[in-house]
């Protein structure tokens, strides 16, 4: 999980280089339209898919305006766009699974893209069912790798699944129903989160050796996730530490 990890502090860097462009905020206020919507209205308390989409528009620094207009839009008291949720399946180079969330207001054009991206880059689009059995939701809560005892006495006392340590992090892996207990605790107890949010983890990885097939399945899931209308992009590589970071730089 080494490379799967450096991926992550890549996406986190990009995130917020997205906020300054405007473009994680459209994609954070979508994903809150959708929950308030799905989930059951716009009490936070009473929708825990809102819960979350509010926690990462605040990690993310969106003015509590652009959440509140986001929310009015869901209610139908401003005017707003009808979007829909589709999810596309798929491998890419290696035979990656690769599972794709979006929510768009233009479906032709959404599944034009995606299929585009997938074929440009050796990749391939699957029948549904085909990868998402691959992949489980799991909250997933990364802290810096210091006072590591304190952390895992925190995380297995509050019913974490999982701890994964690499150099500078620690991964703590919950069940969506403790994910923001632990959270919690974490935060009473002066401990720095660097990301949280209840994500899809995959069940198993698969080796990616090569740098070429590494490179194009990177580019891939760039490519991927800097389409607008793209919320979340799940795989299942391993790519090893050295290749990742001969890729970024």
């Amino acid at each position: 999980m080494a490379g799967h990890s450096h991926w992550a502090q890549i996406k986190r860097k990009k995130a917020a280089q997205d906020a300054k462009r405007g473009q994680l905020f459209t994609k954070l206020a979508r994903e809150i339209i959708i929950a308030v919507r799905t989930g059951g209205g716009g009490d936070p308390d009473l929708n825990p898919r809102l819960r979350s989409a509010i926690q990462a528009a605040r990690a993310a620094n969106m003015p509590k305006d652009n959440i509140e207009r986001a929310i009015k839009k869901a209610l139908g008291l401003e005017e707003g766009t009808n979007y829909e949720e589709i999810s596309f399946e798929g491998y890419g180079p290696g035979g990656v699974a690769i599972l794709v969330n979006t929510i768009t207001d233009n479906r032709k054009r959404t599944v034009s893209e995606v299929r585009h991206l997938f074929s440009k880059y050796g990749g391939n689009l699957a029948e549904p069912g085909a990868v998402s059995w691959i992949f489980e939701q799991k909250g997933l809560i990364v802290v810096p790798k210091r006072d590591e005892e304190k952390i895992l006495e925190i995380a297995i006392e509050n019913g974490a699944e999982d701890t994964k340590e690499y150099e500078s992090e620690i991964e703590i892996i919950t069940s969506p129903s403790d994910f923001e207990t632990i959270k919690f605790s974490l935060e009473k107890a002066g401990i720095e989160i660097l990301s949280a949010k209840v994500t899809m983890v995959p069940k198993n990885l698969v080796p990616v050796h090569e740098e070429n097939t590494a490179q194009s399945l990177l580019k891939l899931m760039e490519a991927l996730e800097d389409l607008d209308d793209v919320q979340q992009v799940y795989a299942n590589f391993d790519i090893p530490e050295k290749i990742m970071d001969s890729l970024s730089k």
